[in-house]
């Protein structure tokens, strides 16, 4: 692509670099000029314009975006694309889901020409319907098509795909101890799994028992089952982990190194997945339960190994029923 100014008698057919005002209206940025354009232009008093002119191994824009855009996805359904427009293409989730991304493919891409570009959402991000997930924008009026293709060859076919809620149903166990706080923070939880699409079925109280919790456990027909505890479990072999094993599962992981979310466990029932959420799953505030939640219900497995990797941007937002829980006396 060659790109500068010209003498408006070579300009028909070139892409308009800057818009320009007419006698009625004006041209914008990005036009391929046409014979009345250049009349019009003319009529004006210019005589020279900046413009883009494409070279037969070149690929405009718009084209190029679409053709990334169709790369990246592969096969992948749950996003919809949107038409390119000066250049830019947005993948956009058509309902609840997670977005699942080949990191190294996609900063292969944005390592072929600085003209071409995608922006994300990071890895795992828990989307609503209508949310962007992705842009493809070609900064350029057109790129080489060579450039083109190694941008399509790195992105593999495929790295970034959407992955759609997979579970329909989850049972709520609340453990209750003497002056607890009861079922408060049922609303959040429920409200968590409404925007993924999950039906609450039950929520059920028990005592702060561990013989108690595990027949709550083993009586739950639900594809999910989440307990949480009235006292803060504060050991692997604390009262609801130790129900969970009781009742024939396995605990894979306590502890994550998210806060707040500090307190979670994840365990498995019969091939379904268990969790013992944190205490401050009960407010809305974004936790580390969230971030675990979003990915088992939408299928993807979360091991202990996925959950200690959380660490590096884990450390959210204060919550204001524990102000400045991080800070000991004399901080700043």
């Amino acid at each position: 692509m060659r790109f500068g100014p010209v003498d408006l008698k070579d300009a028909e057919g070139a892409v308009l670099a800057h818009s320009v005002g007419l006698k009625k209206g004006r041209l914008r940025k990005g036009r391929v000029l046409n014979a009345g354009d250049v009349a019009a232009l003319a009529d004006v008093g210019v005589r020279q314009v900046i413009v883009a002119r494409l070279e037969a191994a070149d690929v405009g824009e718009d084209d190029a975006a679409q053709a990334l855009a169709k790369a990246v996805l592969g096969g992948a359904d749950g996003l919809q694309v949107t038409v390119p427009f000066t250049g830019r293409v947005n993948l956009l989730a058509k309902g609840p889901g997670v977005v699942a991304l080949d990191v190294a493919a996609l900063e292969a891409v944005n390592s072929v020409d600085p003209m071409i570009t995608i922006a994300t959402v990071p890895p795992w991000q828990q989307m609503a319907k209508g949310g962007m997930v992705a842009t493809i924008k070609i900064i350029s009026y057109a790129v080489a098509r060579s450039d083109l293709d190694r941008a399509i060859a790195a992105a593999g076919n495929g790295a970034i795909e959407y992955r759609r809620p997979q579970i329909a149903s989850a049972k709520l166990i609340i453990t209750e101890i003497p002056g607890g706080v009861g079922d408060k923070g049922a609303k959040a939880i429920s409200d968590r799994l409404k925007a993924l699409n999950v039906e609450l079925s039950g929520i059920e109280m028990v005592p702060h028992e561990e013989i108690a919790l595990r027949d709550a456990i083993l009586q739950a027909p639900d594809e999910l089952i989440m307990v949480l505890t009235g006292s803060a479990t504060s050991d692997p072999h604390d009262v609801a982990p130790n129900a969970v094993r009781a009742a024939g599962g396995t605990v894979a992981r306590f502890g994550m190194p998210v806060d707040p979310g500090n307190l979670l466990f994840i365990g498995e029932l019969a091939g379904r997945p268990v969790i013992g959420l944190p205490g401050c799953a009960r407010a809305p505030a974004l936790n580390g339960a969230d971030w675990v939640l979003s990915r088992v219900i939408c299928g993807v497995p979360v091991s202990s190994a996925d959950i200690a990797g959380m660490g590096v941007g884990g450390l959210l937002k204060e919550i204001p029923t524990r102000p400045q829980p991080r800070r000991g006396r004399g901080s700043e």
